[in-house]
């Protein structure tokens, strides 16, 4: 599927980016993969894991989505983008906020034309369930990022746009593993609510969801996995057994639990073995994937870290971040 292709993965040297690169280098023999990013050390420190004698087909690229002129730049002759460069942290999105408007919807924006111009085949965009419903600004950006890659399907021409939305990455940067591993060495783990739940998924599963959406969007679609949720004392239990926990009460912009699909959007939904799949609703382009192979979710159906029917136990969840690395 990407062999000989030219592929551009903006923010390339986060959690998600070096795993997606990773992947693609072992799976796949593309022409180019070139790492887009801001921060030179990051790339530096990547370039020493994928060598160039090893990886010729690794480019890297400093620039930053906000930068239109250094997006045509990188751009050229590239056939295949994931975006994944964005502002994550909802605490530093709550106290700058044009900060995150200019990278995570002005971005969009620059890359979504860019793509256009330069004659780019397919852009998958990363997302997150805190696009669904969002009471913080980094999911408002993130809802409005997600509209602006699925309208992008009504230009005469250009690329077919989709996105991906999934919950939280076990043992990315910014999961709570690595805070409650520090914190456990302490001897308190903080607690915001006892019964939140939240969704979970890992970098390989991530990975492969966009590598699916590659080969098979159509352009206009968000595509949901079928992953489990998993409480927040429980995962608590599985990093620390037994250490004492104290409540600190829910941050500001944070939900008690999370979703990914809201019963408004039912009716556009269908599912199949690897997830759901959200097709636009929308009177500015006609869709042209086929659907009719995907089964109709039920109207009112609503996808939610409480009410999802799969769930990790405590002992799957140490058994997986075990096998990703982390001393338990």
């Amino acid at each position: 599927m990407l062999d000989g292709k030219t592929i551009l993965i903006t923010g390339g040297t986060g959690s998600f980016g070096k795993r997606f690169v990773q992947i693609v280098l072992e799976r796949y023999k593309p022409k180019k993969l070139i790492v887009f990013s801001r921060d030179e050390l990051k790339q530096f420190e990547m370039a020493q894991d994928f060598p160039p004698g090893k990886f010729g087909a690794l480019r890297f690229f400093i620039g930053d989505v906000r930068d239109k002129e250094r997006l045509y730049r990188a751009c050229r002759d590239v056939e295949i983008i994931v975006h994944a460069a964005a502002m994550k942290q909802v605490p530093a999105s709550e106290y700058n906020p044009t900060e995150a408007i200019k990278t995570n919807i002005n971005g969009a924006q620059n890359l979504i034309n860019v793509a256009a111009d330069v004659g780019v085949e397919k852009i998958v965009a990363l997302s997150t369930d805190k696009a669904v419903a969002p009471c913080n600004l980094y999911g408002a950006t993130k809802l409005a990022s997600d509209k602006l890659f699925v309208a992008a399907n009504g230009f005469a021409v250009g690329p077919k746009y989709s996105v991906v939305r999934y919950g939280n990455v076990l043992g990315s940067r910014g999961s709570v593993v690595p805070f409650f591993l520090k914190k456990r060495q302490e001897g308190v783990l903080p607690i915001t609510d006892p019964r939140m739940t939240r969704f979970w998924i890992t970098l390989d599963e991530g990975v492969q969801m966009v590598l699916d959406a590659i080969e098979h969007a159509a352009g206009g679609e968000i595509f949901v996995p079928r992953i489990p949720s998993m409480k927040i004392t429980d995962l608590a239990e599985a990093i620390a057994p037994g250490c004492k926990t104290e409540v600190v009460g829910i941050r500001p912009g944070e939900k008690l639990h999370e979703c990914m699909i809201p019963a408004e959007d039912s009716r556009n939904v269908v599912m199949n073995d690897r997830g759901y799949v959200i097709l636009p609703d929308t009177g500015v382009f006609d869709y042209q994937g086929n659907a009719s192979n995907m089964r109709r979710v039920p109207e009112g159906f609503a996808y939610s870290s409480d009410t999802n029917d799969m769930w990790i136990s405590v002992e799957e969840l140490r058994a997986i971040l075990v096998q990703q690395g982390f001393s338990l």
